[in-house]
Order: C-alpha cells, then structure tokens, then sequence
C-alpha cells in the first residue's frame, strides 16, 4: 500500500484534500499530521476520521525529532506539504510564527525526507505554495512559473523562501520535488477570517462588511476542491523538479466578491439586496497590499490536462450554502468551542 504524508491536513485546502481522496483512493493509505493551531480543526475530517486506510498525528511540524518519528513510523512514499501559517494580516503583526512554520518546518520535512528516502526516485516530496509570492501586478499582465519572486508581507516572503529552500533540495540533493502556486481559494472548511467565509457570515448575522481601502484590489478565484484535483494531477503526472501554476481563470475586484455574496445571501434569505450592501464598510487599507494577482495557467492545463471544474458562480453558490447549512461548525469555530475538544481528545499539548 501506498502511503502519503499530508502535513496540515486539519486546515482549510489539506482537510478538503483529504475528504476527497481517502474515500476514492482507498488503495493509499493518508496519514495527516497537524500541530491544531487555532485554524487546525479536526472536526473538518469527521465524514473519514474511521477510515481504514487514514491516520492522524498531532505533530509540528517546527520539531524535527518528530518529524523524523513519523517518518520512522510510516515510511511514507509521498509527502503532500499543506501546513502553512497563511493570514497575510496576522504575518504583519507577528512574523515570527510564519517563518518558524513556513521555513523551518518546511526545512525541517525536507531534511526527513533526504534522511529516510532512497535516492532511486519513487518518491515524492509536492510543496503547495502560493501566488503571493510574485508580489502585486498592475492591470495588464499575468504571473507565470518564471515571473520573478517578490513577496510584500512577511507571508509572502516565507513562502517564497520555502519555494526556494523545495528547489534547492531538488538540484543540491537530488530530491524529488514538484511545486504548485495556486490563486486564492474558497469553499467550505475555510477559517471565518478570509475573505469570502467573514463576508458571508457578518452578513448572515447583520454585521458591517469591511472591504479594505476602495474594494478596487483584484484576485484571481479558485473552488478548493479544483486546487486539491490539481494538486493531485500534479503529483500523479507532473515533472520532478518543476514548478505549477493552478489558476481559476476569474479575476474578481474585492468589492465584486462582497457584493455577489449580499446578492446571493439575499436570494436564500429572502431579504432585498440593497439590505445586505448597505452593510458594505470601507476601511482602512493594510499595509503592503498587493494591488492584484492573476495566474497563467497554461503549463498546468498543456501538460496535464487540468482545468477547474467550478465557474466562480457556481463555487460560491456552493461555499454560501455550505456555510448557511453548516451553523454547528461555524458556531464551533466561532465560538472557539472546537479547540475544547481539541484538548478532551488531545491534550493541550503535543502527541504523537
């Protein structure tokens, strides 16, 4: 049997990637470690917590003396590399949790893997990154897989150096590694402090919707499940050593997102639109915002043949929904009830 490491599978994208591959997939045995920080929920894995071919650890992955555990306990083929620290605000205000996580624990799976994989090539090591790492385009233009890296948040500038330090371990090391960029994600399982959940909660609950600065800041938009299919492709057929882009094709203002999200709470509410935008509130823009991103996904869809499934209408349709019909793990979240469970079945402190 098959077995792939998935680090920070209790997050948002690595808790969908796992709800969709272990029950399709169950030649593959998925073992899911994850340090349950405040965005490490393992209730997001519920629907396959008793399957047969899943585990779960909770291990940081900033402690290479565990890491190296797993490794001795599983032997896996493939390391799939969620856990990040990924709140561009939270990295303005506290940098050092990102690079602790994003760069050292980065180094420190790399190092796993260069000490227990033979060096004959049938392993895996895929690193999921982000296109923030390019910095900020202006109108025109596209990011592609040889744009120049320049982050502006202490974010960015931890996942690049970890896009570098992946890249380095393939041509130092020999190590077998893909990446992928991806655009922002949405769907369901997303932590309320993104964009998309906050706009669809507060206004659910009759709160001011704050846009930064203008609302005029474009992204490029991708269905989660759509990232975690890509990501799959890419490490089924992708080239070692090679970097992909995973794109939406749907560039979106801020503000464009906010509104679509009051039109669409209003159809399922019954409410008038205008009752929802009156609750639109201009603040503030952070410091450093990237005007916009927008991916060239040519390489990923020549040479693997993938294209998302979800047009952006359809997807948030979906992620409004999800989150209307899901209010006892929202309240969870909220409420910070979840990490009580978190402790009555872990501890408050690490395991393994």
């Amino acid at each position: 049997m098959k077995t792939v490491l998935v680090t920070g599978g209790c997050g948002f994208i690595g808790s969908n990637f796992l709800n969709l591959f272990v029950p399709k997939m169950t030649d593959t045995s998925f073992v899911n470690i994850d340090s349950l920080t405040y965005a490490g929920n393992p209730l997001n894995l519920k629907d396959i917590e008793a399957s047969e071919n899943y585990r779960f650890e909770r291990v940081d992955i900033r402690e290479q003396e565990d890491v190296d555990g797993v490794f001795k306990k599983y032997m896996p083929d493939t390391v799939v590399h969620f856990a990040a620290e990924s709140h561009v605000d939270r990295s303005i205000y506290g940098p050092r949790d990102f690079l602790e996580t994003n760069v050292t624990g980065t180094l420190n799976l790399l190092e796993a893997c260069r000490s227990h994989w033979e060096p004959d090539g049938q392993n895996l090591f895929h690193h999921v990154s982000t296109d923030e790492v390019y910095g900020s385009l202006g109108d025109e233009g596209l990011f592609s897989e040889t744009t120049a890296y320049d982050p502006s948040s202490p974010y960015s500038a931890s996942k690049a150096s970890s896009d570098h330090l992946v890249r380095a371990w393939h041509t130092t090391f020999g190590l077998p590694v893909t990446i992928t960029n991806c655009s922002n994600n949405y769907g369901p399982y997303q932590f309320p402090e993104k964009l998309i959940p906050l706009m669809i909660l507060n206004a659910l609950e009759g709160k001011k919707l704050p846009v930064y600065g203008k609302g005029l800041n474009v992204r490029d938009w991708l269905y989660v499940t759509d990232h975690c299919a890509a990501v799959m492709k890419v490490i089924e057929k992708g080239k070692r050593g090679r970097t992909y882009n995973v794109g939406g094709r749907c560039e979106k203002r801020n503000i464009e997102i906010v509104e679509k999200i009051c039109d669409l709470v209003a159809g399922k509410t019954g409410k008038a639109p205008e009752h929802y935008r009156g609750l639109i509130s201009f603040v503030t823009d952070r410091p450093g915002h990237d005007y916009r991103y927008a991916m060239d996904a040519s390489k990923i869809e020549k040479e693997l043949g993938f294209r998302p499934q979800e047009t952006f209408e359809s997807g948030l349709e979906k992620t409004v929904d999800w989150y209307m019909d899901n209010t006892e793990w929202v309240e969870s979240v909220r409420t910070g009830d979840y990490r009580k469970w978190i402790e009555s079945h872990y501890g408050d402190g690490e395991s393994g």
